[in-house]
């Protein structure tokens, strides 16, 4: 029987190392199945692919795992948020549904129809988010069962203007923005992550982006499992809004590499 290859990769760290970088929205692959069920032209989705992409986040993934004295584990998504939002609750819970963008977006940044009215979201469900989501799960249980912890990091990015989809983007756009929950971020998490980042010109909480990704079987139930989203603005280390990366890049994995053996011991 031929299995289908996973669309995302788990980037094994040090055996005891409880850190599990994840880089959800890095990628703009999209299968060309999923392709044909998105509406807008080839040059619209490059479009909308450089607005919603969180490019580069990958590469100051990689690198601050490279640089890292004990390495961390990365969870790598190598499709586009544009098949589905690992990061989305599944359900009527997900407060982005009010903008057409749950766990399957059906409108795209700036409001535009992406997909056809009563379209199915449950095959993309099936295909690609619940398998995303119980391979995570794996990934920190297997973290809780070698280091008696977890602690997830998110690395994202966000557009220095806000974008029409922005539920809160009337709120302040700090340089670093740190997602919080205030079940699953610790003081100390919190401190390290301010630390790391106090050079890039401030960092702010929760604004324009809150809360953290924490796999259900543990999210509210379980206090072993650290979460942060480090959402770094994107003049900071690159030419918007899909552009190359700059100097930026480097300092800002250097800031990961910090937060990371923080997080190690």
């Amino acid at each position: 029987m031929n299995h289908r290859p996973e669309p995302f990769e788990i980037l094994p760290g040090a055996a005891a190392s409880p850190v599990i970088l994840h880089v959800p929205h890095s990628s703009r692959v999209i299968p060309e199945p999923v392709r044909r069920g998105i509406r807008l032209s080839d040059r619209a989705l490059d479009r909308e692919l450089d607005h919603i992409t969180d490019s580069h986040t990958a590469e100051i993934a990689a690198a601050a795992a490279a640089s890292s004295a004990v390495t961390p584990w990365r969870f790598v998504n190598g499709l586009s948020r544009l098949v589905v939002d690992p990061e989305r609750f599944p359900d009527e819970r997900e407060e982005m549904l009010a903008v057409g963008m749950g766990a399957v977006y059906t409108h795209s940044t700036h409001r535009e129809r992406l997909r056809a009215e009563g379209f199915d979201v449950r095959p993309l469900l099936d295909r690609y988010f619940h398998p995303y989501a119980e391979a995570m799960t794996r990934a920190v249980e297997d973290r809780l069962q070698a280091a008696g912890r977890a602690v997830i990091i998110d690395v994202h990015s966000y557009p220095t203007e806000p974008l029409p989809y922005e539920l809160h983007g009337e709120g302040s756009r700090p340089p670093i923005c740190l997602g919080t929950d205030p079940f699953h971020t610790p003081p100390a998490l919190l401190a390290a992550a301010g630390k790391a980042f106090e050079g890039f010109g401030g960092t702010g909480l929760d604004s324009p982006f809150a809360g953290t990704y924490v796999p259900l079987k543990y999210y509210g139930k379980d206090d072993r499992v650290g979460a942060l989203m480090v959402e770094i603005r994107r003049d900071t280390y690159m030419s918007e809004p899909g552009g190359p990366a700059g100097p930026g890049l480097a300092a800002l994995a250097a800031a990961l590499t910090e937060l990371v053996g923080e997080q190690a011991t």
